[in-house]
């Protein structure tokens, strides 16, 4: 058993914020907080005197493992650019789990993370939710599959108007992805799932029958509407991905209760569709009542930087509580993981972050981080 003594204790939960609180984790997960938890003989002590203990950061949207920053083509997997629909493709056969980058997520204070095939494809395969670190390789996959990755908007447009094929344009996009859930539809009701073409529909049947969500990369307020309207006509569970237009749109998001995964933020506007990326866009989602929790899309904003981009959040409006909450409890509850992560409360798992001053403070470091109980510190 481990006690965590006499740091700050940012719960993210009904206690509020506990000052000079104790921890105690038994095995992988938390059996007591408060301000008064009696340390049991015997147990290892953490003196946390000084420092902010806050939730393991989750980073809900990333391709980590799958595109590694220091390489090009070899070490790029991100995307199948030979089809357009490939849902039977699963990101954690192409992950990487010796990236550096889960090295650099621990730096940051991202304990789990949510890799996805890139947005290529109308349909470009299986998500993974990951840990940052474990005792071996293999055991950093926490579940999986996690999440049938789809696309809409310029991205498909582009690849394969480059190879003369379809898509090519925004009706296009919407025709191919209604025609894969369409024959999906079809297969399930005949019952041909043991058919040869059944293979490659099998995350389709899934997210048919709401067992995983469609997770659908839309930028621009018209393509998050098709997104919308495919799931009313199939009745899907729907998450909306970046969504930077996600605010002119938020009466429809919420009257379907669709979450958006938002971000990259941190980042120039490097897309047409993206002219209306800020940091505002936050607080407007706020105002507005959209669930929301920030992302990085790491590679594309190094996954450190989740708590920066959080900060920039409360620098250009967002109250901090809802800017952490955004990188904690929010993208666990998004996630269906709120019953084990994103909070600081007995039974739930032991993934714990110690900074050496307020985790939205640009100037704080991370001292250590715990994940499933597993100690880690920057050797470094």
């Amino acid at each position: 058993m481990i006690a965590i003594k006499n740091g700050t204790l940012l719960t993210m939960d009904t206690p509020g914020n506990i000052e000079r609180g104790t921890i105690l984790v038994e095995g992988e997960h938390i059996k007591r907080v408060g301000a008064s938890v009696r340390t049991p003989r015997g147990c290892t002590q953490i003196d946390a005197e000084g420092l902010f203990i806050c939730p393991g950061f989750i980073d809900a949207h990333t391709h980590i493992g799958l595109e590694e920053e220091i390489y090009r083509l070899e070490g790029n997997d991100v995307n199948e650019i030979n089809d357009p629909v490939v849902p039977q493709l699963k990101a954690v056969d192409g992950v990487n789990f010796l990236d550096l980058a889960f090295k650099d997520a621990l730096r940051g204070g991202v304990t789990r993370t949510l890799c996805l095939p890139g947005s290529a494809n109308i349909i470009g395969g299986q998500g993974v939710m990951l840990k940052s670190y474990a005792s071996l390789p293999g055991d950093m996959v926490y579940r999986e599959p996690w999440g049938l990755k789809a696309a809409l908007g310029e991205n498909p447009k582009r690849v394969y108007a480059g190879q003369k094929k379809t898509p090519s344009t925004r009706m296009a996009n919407a025709s191919l992805l209604r025609e894969v859930l369409f024959t999906g539809q079809r297969l399930l009701e005949k019952d041909k799932l043991e058919s040869r073409e059944a293979y490659k529909y099998q995350a389709v049947f899934q997210v048919l029958r709401k067992e995983i969500p469609l997770r659908v990369h839309a930028h621009r307020a018209d393509d998050i509407l098709t997104a919308l309207r495919i799931k009313d006509e199939f009745q899907l569970e729907l998450i909306i991905e970046h969504g930077t237009e996600a605010h002119l749109v938020a009466g429809e998001l919420n009257r379907r209760g669709v979450p958006v995964c938002l971000g990259p933020l941190l980042v120039n506007r490097a897309k047409v569709e993206m002219k209306e990326v800020s940091f505002k866009n936050a607080a407007r989602l706020k105002e507005l009542g959209v669930e929301f929790c920030l992302v990085t899309d790491h590679p594309v904003v190094p996954i450190e930087h989740l708590r920066v981009c959080a900060s920039l959040t409360v620098r250009e409006g967002l109250d901090a509580r809802t800017a952490l909450g955004a990188i904690t409890v929010n993208p666990a509850r998004i996630l269906k993981v709120d019953d084990e992560l994103g909070s600081i409360r007995p039974g739930k798992r032991a993934d714990l972050v110690a900074f050496e001053g307020h985790p939205l403070d640009f100037n704080s470091r991370v001292k250590w981080v715990m994940v499933d109980g597993r100690l880690w510190r920057d050797l470094d």
